[in-house]
């Protein structure tokens, strides 16, 4: 761990989002994942949320340019499920969906906790998951089409949220709680070493400013 390489991650997840995320229904298309997710690390996502119906749903290393290091990706067997996980923590969840109801996705405040709610590629989101959310978005157009691509929409809404919360300052500081900012920061640096203390269920050695393990520790992990 060189320490530019150690400034460069804690610089990053010092602008992680924890109260900003995109839940997304039944996408199952690799490069629509990889691109959803790679957003998402761009403008501080923490952690990504799948609605699935497939075990297999995951982000692959190469399609998502490593990013998949970087974004969690939570999985949710119901639209129940998701919600509710989501609104136990305060958030507000916006489906992008076309209908009446729907208003132009840059007149939300983006400052308030929010879940972005996208659909599958072709279908979008379902009846119930757009029953259920608080609201629905749209990208107004002036073509002849009425929908983007689910990761182009998704880009759009996240740079408006991002814009927003720029200028609100909420980059500026660490917002993620300690224990949280402590054990993904150790899973950054030393991914390998943190897998083997899930595998023994043993705690995470500590760092120290430089970004090197504590000594003493072993594999035994005394």
């Amino acid at each position: 761990m060189t320490p530019e390489r150690y400034s460069k991650l804690i610089e990053v997840l010092n602008r992680r989002q924890p109260d900003l995320t995109v839940v997304m229904e039944n996408v199952h298309k690799a490069h629509n994942l990889a691109a959803i997710a790679r957003t998402c690390d761009a403008v501080g996502v923490f952690e990504l949320h799948a609605i699935t119906y497939q075990s297999e749903l995951g982000l692959k290393h190469k399609p998502a340019s490593g990013c998949d290091r970087w974004i969690r990706l939570r999985h949710h067997a119901s639209v129940d499920e998701a919600y509710s996980h989501l609104r136990a923590r305060g958030f507000r969840l916006l489906a992008a969906h076309f209908c009446d109801e729907a208003v132009d996705y840059r007149e939300v405040d983006y400052t308030q906790p929010t879940a972005i709610v996208v659909g599958a590629e072709l279908d979008g989101i379902t009846e119930k998951a757009v029953a259920m959310a608080d609201g629905s978005i749209i990208i107004p157009m002036v073509g002849m089409v009425q929908s983007l691509n689910v990761s182009v929409a998704t880009a759009l809404i996240l740079f408006e949220a991002y814009r927003q919360r720029q200028a609100a300052g909420f980059y500026d500081a660490r917002r993620l709680d300690e224990t949280t900012y402590r054990r993904t920061l150790f899973e950054w640096c030393y991914p390998e070493v943190a897998d083997y203390c899930n595998r023994k269920g043993i705690p995470y050695p500590e760092l120290n400013q430089q970004g090197e393990i504590v000594k003493p520790w072993s594999r035994r992990g005394s």
